[in-house]
């Protein structure tokens, strides 16, 4: 293939291309959408039954074996799907805060974002933290207002909180007609029409019925005691305002709001042709050296994500690769930035949560799945041969920390190996102390107990956890190799190791870190860390 045919190759896949995470609050209904997406897609047939903890089926994204028993989303799934001549990337990410880590990664590597508000309660905690780590790369936001199917609070106050409190402008792009038990449909502001729909359904009625125009008789005759309100608030929402800009919403500063209901296929669709007529194709990335654009031909990428045992049968380990610029094929050799050696990527999966083929191609704003035996961390960075590094993806010092030991003490080699290989999957941070112990280190409780169940789970180790007396932990970095041996021999009790063996002084009181800050005034002591440097000092 000449050279002028591989480019134009190149940009044409990478036009195809969505790459998209759905961000939310727990049970807004992300679970619930993703399915849908996928369902409409064609990728599934059938949509989990996420409604009750105990149903027999579950949801697809949902792949583990906790998720299935607690009906909540834990760890970050990705499925890929065609669906109208395009390449569609979704990443499912857990709604509940104590995994905000792991979803902080998956924002790294996507392009844009589908954010689902709870339309009761509107704009919570998490969608706050979740919205600031998208605002730091002008991450366009596409919303979705959920479960208009109940009773709720009125779209207009939803539109105002949405504003005031997330600092977006909103563009409202389809209005709902009713609620609850009297929830008619949507009423497509840019078509001008109205979608009625029936509940309960999992596909949208082939024989649905599409009433055009605002004053249709045909409204009057269905909804005689709603339609004066829509067009009331059809016509304040046109004069008050402001119209869908995609150029405004490429940069990150308006979102399109779209209302519904996940669970009964209300404006489901719509969010799906909206990410693909609007949202971008795979951007520009910017590593350390240069910007790298996706049409260029040398395959470049970044790991945001390690799973364990994907496939328990087979203890594996996958590293989520996006793919930056290039093109991937079976047996490329790629370059491994941080050891320096050379790759070869031979049998290299695609996703649809849990189950994996294997891929023939691949191209930048793809997710592709890679066999790791413990060669790749999260944030490292494959090249076909050049010097260049990304960067972004965090890490954050964990608020609460435990120790571990096996019940069994013959089971001590598998609890560090199951431990080592849960930290560099970054499911919890585990340190290692200068006498070789491990210490767990977490966001939030939940962690802890996920880690408990898949230690017992998936590698047969029942262990006793017990709080360790330890206030915070700080990455560290000297200015010389004097001022570290100092603070080595005089701190060795508080010193531990990361899984990458980076520093770590974990402070057992607020006056302990004080005292040793002053101490040691030359000494970086960091709250966080990005993959391969430290980011900020605490």
């Amino acid at each position: 293939m000449s050279e002028d045919n591989q480019l134009q190759l190149l940009r044409n896949e990478v036009a195809r291309r969505r790459t998209f995470a759905i961000i939310s609050h727990p049970d807004a209904g992300k679970t619930t959408l993703t399915e849908k997406l996928l369902l409409y897609g064609g990728a599934i047939q059938e949509a989990g039954a996420v409604k009750a903890r105990r149903a027999t089926r579950h949801a697809t994204s949902d792949w583990l074996e906790i998720e299935k028993q607690r009906g909540i989303s834990v760890s970050s799934s990705v499925m890929q799907f065609e669906y109208n001549d395009h390449v569609i990337n979704l990443l499912d990410t857990p709604g509940h805060q104590d995994f905000s880590e792991d979803t902080y990664r998956v924002l790294t590597a996507v392009d844009a974002a589908v954010m689902v508000i709870d339309a009761a309660k509107g704009v919570e905690a998490q969608t706050i933290k979740l919205l600031e780590v998208c605002r730091l790369r002008n991450t366009p936001i596409i919303t979705f207002v959920n479960k208009f199917d109940r009773e709720v609070r009125g779209p207009l106050d939803i539109l105002e909180e949405i504003e005031q409190t997330l600092k977006i402008e909103c563009a409202p792009v389809s209005w709902p007609i009713g609620m609850g038990k009297s929830f008619r449909g949507v009423f497509d502001l840019l078509t001008d029409r109205l979608l009625r729909f029936r509940g309960g359904e999992e596909r949208r009625s082939s024989d649905e019925e599409i009433i055009q125009g605002l004053n249709n008789p045909r409204l009057d005759e269905l909804f005689p005691g709603e339609v004066e309100t829509l067009r009331e608030e059809v016509d304040l929402l046109r004069e008050a305002s402001e119209p869908f800009d995609r150029e405004r919403f490429l940069e990150g500063m308006q979102t399109p709001v779209f209302f519904g209901s996940g669970i009964n296929n209300f404006g489901v669709q719509e969010v799906l042709h909206a990410l693909i007529d609007w949202a971008p194709e795979p951007q520009a990335r910017c590593a350390a050296e240069r910007e790298v654009r996706p049409e260029e031909q040398p395959l470049t990428g970044f790991v945001f994500k390690i799973q364990a045992n994907m496939d328990p049968k087979h203890r594996d380990r996958i590293a989520f690769f996006r793919v930056c610029s290039g093109r991937y094929q079976p047996g490329i050799k790629l370059k491994h930035l941080r050891s320096g050696r050379e790759m070869r990527i031979a049998n290299a999966q695609t996703f649809m949560a849990n189950t994996r083929k294997a891929s023939d191609e691949a191209f930048a704003g793809d997710i592709l799945g890679i066999h790791n035996h413990g060669q790749l961390q999260i944030g490292d960075t494959l090249t076909e041969g050049e010097t260049l590094g990304y960067r972004g993806i965090p890490y954050f010092a964990p608020e609460l920390f435990c120790k571990a030991r096996p019940l069994d003490p013959l089971k001590a080699k598998q609890l560090q190996k199951g431990l080592t290989e849960l930290g560099e999957e970054g499911a919890i941070q585990v340190f290692t102390d200068s006498m070789g112990r491990k210490l767990l280190g977490a966001v939030g409780q939940l962690q802890f107990d996920i880690v408990a169940h898949r230690l017992q789970g998936e590698y047969n180790v029942d262990a006793q956890y017990e709080p360790a007396d330890i206030y915070t932990a700080r990455w560290l970095n000297f200015p010389d190799k004097d001022v570290r041996k100092q603070f080595l021999q005089r701190e060795s009790a508080s010193v531990a190791e990361d899984v990458d063996g980076n520093p770590v002084y974990l402070a057992p009181s607020r006056y302990k870190l004080q005292i040793t800050q002053e101490r040691f005034p030359n000494v970086g002591f960091h709250t966080t860390r990005e993959h391969g440097e430290v980011l900020e000092q605490g």
